[in-house]
């Protein structure tokens, strides 16, 4: 079965051209494009995969990686970045590492890399058929944190803002949105509230996260009616089994609920 790639990169090269080669051969689909917004953003629905074969034009496309950092954040899709090593970190100052599943530095092994096209591709297929999370921070390191925890039992989506959150939601329905309670701009308490107020997704269930664990802060943070609240110093196996309980309550909820209708 043929996998879609959407391989990003300006010109030609010998090294890209042979990892087309080296895709196709592995039963990839590969469609090449210049990294140009108008070029690319009519495939992002049909790719499994997103390649960005870096060069020294990677200072030149600084709003292309932005536009690329929203499209992996929004549409969940998966980015191996290749490069050498400067213009791998040169690129990943505007798209979040988190936000990237892969990077392979030049020199590197091409029959690896294939091979971990291939696993992702793979591992993503299984993540579809598991509960969906959410998580909305605006803290890179605490995202990337809390979504290795739980992405070996839930299919994990990152975002760094409320409006980034609240656009996520607008085509996509997350089983629970964990939810950052003290972020700049758009808070986390105005984005419940402006979930609540949408009725194609008021009934997502919110988690708050909070850094305050006192009882005064612990209660304003109740008031506002959450699905619940996790506090963000939890240890990890705490935290992944809050989530299990959460999940495991709704489920018994779920199948009450339909037995009385």
């Amino acid at each position: 079965m043929e996998k879609a790639v959407l391989f990003i990169t300006k010109g030609k090269s010998f090294l890209a051209t042979t990892l087309v080669k080296n895709l196709t051969a592995a039963n990839f689909e590969v469609i090449e494009k210049e990294p140009e917004i108008s070029a690319v953003e009519e495939h992002f629905k049909t790719v499994d995969l997103i390649i960005l074969f870096l060069g020294d034009f990677v200072e030149e496309i600084s709003s292309f990686l932005v536009y690329l950092k929203d499209i992996t954040t929004e549409d969940d899709k998966l980015l191996i970045l290749v490069g050498n090593q400067a213009e791998i970190d040169s690129a990943e100052e505007k798209i979040p590492p988190a936000l990237v599943a892969a990077t392979f530095p030049r020199p590197f092994d091409m029959k690896k890399l294939v091979e971990e096209a291939n696993w992702l591709i793979s591992a993503n297929d299984d993540l579809a058929k598991r509960k969906s999370i959410l998580l909305v921070d605006d803290d890179g390191t605490f995202l990337k944190m809390v979504k290795d925890w739980l992405s070996a039992k839930y299919n994990v989506t990152i975002v760094t803002s409320g409006a980034q959150a609240l656009m996520y939601i607008a085509d996509n329905k997350p089983d629970l949105i964990l939810l950052d309670y003290e972020m700049p701009v758009t808070s986390g308490p105005q984005v419940l509230e402006m979930i609540r107020s949408e009725t194609k997704v008021d009934t997502i269930p919110v988690i708050f996260l909070t850094g305050k664990g006192d009882r005064e802060s612990v209660m304003k943070v109740l008031d506002l009616k959450p699905d619940g609240y996790l506090l963000k110093s939890t240890e990890r196996e705490k935290l992944v089994a809050a989530i299990d309980e959460f999940f495991e309550k709704k489920k018994y909820k779920d199948l009450h609920d339909q037995n009385i209708q």
